[in-house]
């Protein structure tokens, strides 16, 4: 294994959470405790997300299914294979973001990118990790910053985690490092804007919570881009938030998927 860089859990920011979820399976919190005491003696680097971060940070306590476990790109076949060799069934449900780890009825998520696997976990996520307790033990939650990023690709119909995001930027906007949230969203920054204009009209008393350089930045790159003749490939980036809402646009409608060709204009 490579070594780490990133700080261990004695040296990180604490987080005194807010709240935490209601299990939908309450028999599972044995599960979890024993898998994340489990992940700690295995010394491979992962963050606590999902449902237990946006809790920990805003305060808002809602039902979860499951544990989000984030991890490096290159760590996530090391976290499987330990729990397979520790008699737990695992699976691979998409290579490019996404495994499991079952015991009996119960599991946890293991990722590692965004679900179109175009955005990974990085060394720097552990850099900027904070420290909380849960199921009594100490764990590495994920930052604000990557919370915000993680979250802001997940735009499905039957999910949408905009209000996940709108909530985070609320509660810890004077911990975000905006700078960085802009450099992990520098070739979607369209979608930055979307979430932050959003964010102005949802709470209009709060809209100086977002740097106003941000705000300047985005809108100027739109002014330029407006100028700019449209582009001559058909591409659907939604693929990147759903691939089946969008399947229709690349099935039906000529648009090129995330990589790939499509039509000429």
């Amino acid at each position: 294994m490579l070594p780490t860089d990133a700080p261990g859990p004695d040296s990180l920011p604490i987080v005194d959470a807010k709240a935490e979820p209601t299990l939908a399976h309450p028999e599972a919190e044995g599960f979890y405790a024993e898998a994340l005491r489990s992940l700690t003696s295995s010394e491979i680097p992962f963050l606590l997300a999902g449902t237990y971060a946006v809790s920990a940070y805003t305060g808002i306590v809602r039902e979860t299914k499951d544990l989000d476990i984030f991890c490096k790109a290159g760590d996530w076949p090391r976290i499987l294979a330990y729990f397979q060799e520790q008699g737990y069934r695992v699976e691979i449900e998409d290579e490019r973001w996404l495994g499991k780890v079952f015991k009996d009825d119960h599991f946890f998520d293991v990722i590692f990118a965004s679900p179109s696997g175009s955005t990974p976990v990085t060394e720097a996520w552990l850099e900027h990790a904070r420290q909380t307790e849960a199921f009594g033990l100490p764990i590495r939650i994920v930052g604000p910053t990557e919370l915000v990023f993680s979250k802001s690709f997940i735009k499905l119909r039957h999910r949408y985690d905009g209000a996940d995001v709108a909530h985070v930027l609320l509660k810890t906007h004077a911990e975000i490092d905006w700078k960085r949230l802009l450099a992990y969203l520098e070739v979607h920054w369209e979608l930055l804007l979307v979430h932050l204009l959003g964010f102005r009209w949802i709470y209009p008393t709060e809209r100086d919570h977002v740097p106003a350089w941000l705000l300047d930045e985005l809108l100027d790159r739109l002014a330029k881009q407006r100028a700019l003749p449209p582009p001559q490939m058909k591409i659907c980036r939604g693929r990147m938030l759903s691939r089946v809402d969008y399947e229709i646009d690349v099935k039906e409608w000529g648009f090129a998927d995330v990589g790939g060709e499509g039509d000429w204009r």
